[in-house]
Order: structure tokens, then sequence, then C-alpha cells
């Protein structure tokens, strides 16, 4: 079993973060091993309090996993801080030979900020060199890029060094989701989605944690990300109202069906 190194924060409400990128690592065969970058008061409604764990022991906690167990890829997520960032970034010098999945969190589904100027300004000129596929939805790409247009946005991030970007939909009207993939060379593929409804808590997570572990087993890039968009389809597609604000995925079979229970 590969292992994945998992970058991110905790959300106690079991909706997104490090409890969703492991349920959606286990789910597609891969071990997470989990790093936590932040603590956060949230519900499934909005985040109330970010709290970066200090940059010295996220590098502690990296140095003593790291030098324990072999990992096949990295996902990142909430990162906290652009001290934080910082040390992930050595970190991943480190280990160029590895495949790294960003997801940018910037902002909670409620609205909360999770980004600050300069953590911004490390996405785009750390961070993007040393990813293999980052993962924005299309805000997010507007906001990193500074762009409108969803071709200009990827190719800004693209110009930073990014390998491969893949632009969600959702957040745009229709009846199906777009999701697009470009390299260098422009886009290389896209794939449509019904449009699930509902509004939902770590859909981000759930999709960037199924490719790191499809990716983590050697599985063709292209392969692995329509696999993943189809198994986070259906954790949406089943997804349950466990507290009063968004539905959470299933991730895990076996812990029933239905928007609510």
């Amino acid at each position: 079993m590969k292992n994945i190194l998992v970058i991110g924060g905790h959300d106690p409400s079991g909706g997104a973060g490090i409890q969703a990128d492991i349920e959606a690592i286990a789910a597609n065969g891969c071990h997470a091993v989990t790093v936590i970058s932040a603590l956060t008061v949230q519900d499934t409604s909005n985040v109330f309090q970010m709290i970066p764990i200090k940059a010295s022991v996220l590098r502690r906690q990296l140095d003593v996993l790291l030098d324990d167990m072999p990992v096949a890829a990295v996902k990142i997520g909430l990162i906290g801080n652009a001290e934080n960032a910082r040390v992930i970034a050595q970190r991943l010098r480190m280990m160029p030979q590895i495949p790294v999945i960003v997801d940018p969190v910037l902002a909670a589904g409620g609205g909360s900020e999770l980004a600050t100027d300069a953590l911004l300004q490390f996405y785009r000129n750390e961070l993007l060199p040393l990813t293999t596929v980052f993962t924005p939805n299309l805000p997010e790409a507007q906001r990193l890029s500074e762009k409108s247009e969803v071709d200009s946005c990827a190719s800004v991030l693209l110009g930073k060094g990014a390998k491969y970007v893949l632009i969600t939909g959702g957040h745009e009207p229709g009846a199906a989701i777009i999701n697009r993939l470009y390299d260098a060379s422009g886009k290389v593929d896209e794939w449509e989605w019904p449009s699930i409804e509902g509004e939902f808590h770590g859909s981000g997570c759930t999709l960037a944690s199924a490719i790191s572990a499809f990716v983590a087993q050697q599985i063709p890039l292209k392969l692995a990300l329509r696999l993943a968009q189809a198994y986070t389809c259906d954790t949406l597609d089943n997804a349950r109202k466990l507290g009063k604000g968004q539905l959470i995925p299933l991730r895990i079979a076996g812990g029933g069906n239905g928007k609510s229970e």
C-alpha cells in the first residue's frame, strides 16, 4: 500500500480538511500520513477561527514522519500562513521526484478568509513551481492569477511553474460542471459532469486527495484525474445532511446514502 503525505487543517465537523483527506485516500487504496498545518473552529456552515500550527512544529512533524515512512505522493490543502508555506516548500525541494497535488484553500464555503496576501504571493512564487497538479476552483484560480477568463487563469498559473492545472467548475450557472485540464501547451482535456443539487463541504479536498491516491499508484495522469472526478461525483451524489449547513460527501462506502438520515 502506498503512503501519501497529507498537509492540511483539521476540520472538527469532519466534512473537509484532514478527515476528508484520510477518507478519500483510504477509499482509493492508499494510506494517509497526516501533518496538521492548522486547527480550526468551524461547523458545516463556516470557519469561525483558524489557528496555524507553529512552523517549528510543522517542520518537526515532517521530519519525523518522512524519516520513518516513504511516500509516493504529497497532497497539500490548507496551509495556514506564509511561515508554514515556507517550511513546506523547503521540504518539497528535498523530494523533487515525488508528485505534489495542491488544492489551494483560500476561503471557507461560508466566506471566511483563510489566506493572507503574503500567503497568496507564496503560492504564486514558491509553491506553484513545485506543484505537479494544481486543483483550484474557478474563483481560486481567478484570485491567484488576477485574471477572470478561465483559459487566461490557467495560462498565468502554468507560467508560474505548475506542471498541470485542473480548474474545476461548479461555481458558474448551468446544468453541467465542466472541469478543464491545462498544461504548457494549453487546454489538453475537459470533463463534463452532471450538476448535483446542494452545497457541499469538502468537495475540493475529496477530489485532490483522490487524485493523489491514483497518482501514487502510478495510474496515468488523465485516467487518474477521470477516476478521481468520478469518485468525487459519487461522494457528492450520496452526501448527507449531518449538520445545519453544507452536505458532507459520503467518501467511504457503507456509511449510508441519502441527503438526510
